[in-house]
């Protein structure tokens, strides 16, 4: 097969191939085949133990598989020690040399190379523009912010021009404020400078945000792998659906079928209709899910759209959030909890606990798996 070259917008940078790696019983990563594409921002989002670090270390050459091959650029990477692979990662604590400025820090590895000084200073002055950080290359790194060393990390890398830049939960480390920064600033800096980012994380809006491509990893496996927009609106498995955005879920039995359709039957006697996600029969368990902005709320059953199953229900609280406030209620006749998307056009501001409400949502924007 050969390698595929820069030319093909279609070439992928990494290959792996039915990739195993068990630890003693526990299996790590199980049978894991993907591409990344050339020059795109690819994101693997799990839990905590998901294998997705394993795996992350086994494409930068720190563990090597038990069975499959990984490909970088079409080559092989069997065998192939970390030092000697086309790839560059970036740690959650940076690993920046304290005692280094930051021109320092960046010319490091292109000093171990050989590089001549003249050909260093233009490098690391290029990239220093690249990242945003032109003219700070004799600053010391105690004087830069959080966000400033992120940025120093990633410019250490990339002057090393990888073929692949992975990232290891990068953005950990940092505040909420600065960390909802650095994710435009990442996909930014990703876009301009072309190359392919391998990203893991656990938090769902950098992946939704950052990527081109995101893979759902639960249990060694890759649950879904698509684009942000399909694992949110057209989760695969309950799991996802779960994990990927927030979510009402519901639990119970099929009690009706109609085409793509079905009813699933709470134990509390709540009644839903969703879509229905893969093979499912009149009185198997399944779960169900709705997300809160698929709700519609109002104070009067006529607030909602015609056509759509409406309950009653009672607020229990109202989670002010900015936009992405939420009402917690219960539905009148079974008392079940869910939770609606609070509108922003400022007709509810002023809902109050105890006050009774109406609800409905398109079964089509709700999905059911089994159980």
């Amino acid at each position: 097969m050969p390698a595929p070259t820069a030319a093909d917008p279609l070439a992928s940078d990494l290959e792996v191939l039915a990739v195993d790696k068990r630890y003693g019983a526990f299996a790590a990563v199980q049978d894991l085949s993907f591409n990344v594409r050339q020059g795109s921002f690819f994101s693997i989002l799990g839990p905590s133990g998901c294998g997705k670090t394993t795996l992350l270390r086994m494409i930068a050459g720190f563990i090597a598989p038990d069975r499959g091959e990984l490909r970088i650029k079409g080559a092989s990477m069997l065998g192939v020690p970390p030092n000697r692979r086309p790839v560059n990662m970036v740690f959650q604590h940076l690993a920046l040399f304290p005692m280094m400025s930051v021109g320092e820090n960046i010319a490091y590895g292109l000093e171990r190379r050989g590089v001549k000084s003249a050909a260093i200073r233009d490098k690391v002055a290029d990239i220093l523009r690249r990242v945003g950080l032109p003219g700070s290359a004799d600053k010391r790194i105690d004087q830069l912010s959080g966000g400033q060393k992120q940025r120093v990390a990633i410019a250490r890398s990339l002057v090393l021009e990888p073929a692949l830049l992975l990232l290891d939960e990068p953005l950990g480390a940092l505040d909420l404020k600065l960390r909802e920064h650095m994710k435009v600033e990442l996909k930014q800096l990703q876009a301009e400078v072309g190359t392919t980012f391998v990203y893991i994380t656990h938090d769902q809006s950098e992946a939704l945000v950052m990527s081109d491509q995101v893979a759902v990893m639960n249990h060694g496996r890759f649950e879904q792998l698509g684009s942000p927009q399909s694992l949110y609106y057209q989760p695969a498995t309950a799991f996802v659906a779960s994990f990927v955005g927030n979510n009402n879920r519901f639990e119970g039995r099929i009690e009706q079928r109609n085409g793509d359709q079905v009813c699933l039957r709470t134990a509390d006697g709540l009644g839903l209709w969703a879509q229905r996600m893969g093979a499912l029969d009149v009185g198997q368990g399944a779960l169900l899910f709705v997300r809160p902005e698929a709700i519609e709320i109002g104070r009067q059953a006529g607030e909602l759209p015609p056509g759509d199953p409406a309950f009653s229900a009672t607020v229990h609280s109202v989670l002010f959030d900015g936009g992405n406030s939420t009402v917690q209620v219960r539905e009148a006749t079974s008392g079940v909890a869910l939770q609606i998307a609070l509108p922003l056009t400022g007709r509810l501001a002023d809902l109050r606990a105890g006050e009774t409400v109406h609800f409905a949502y398109q079964p089509a924007q709700a999905w059911c798996f089994a159980a």
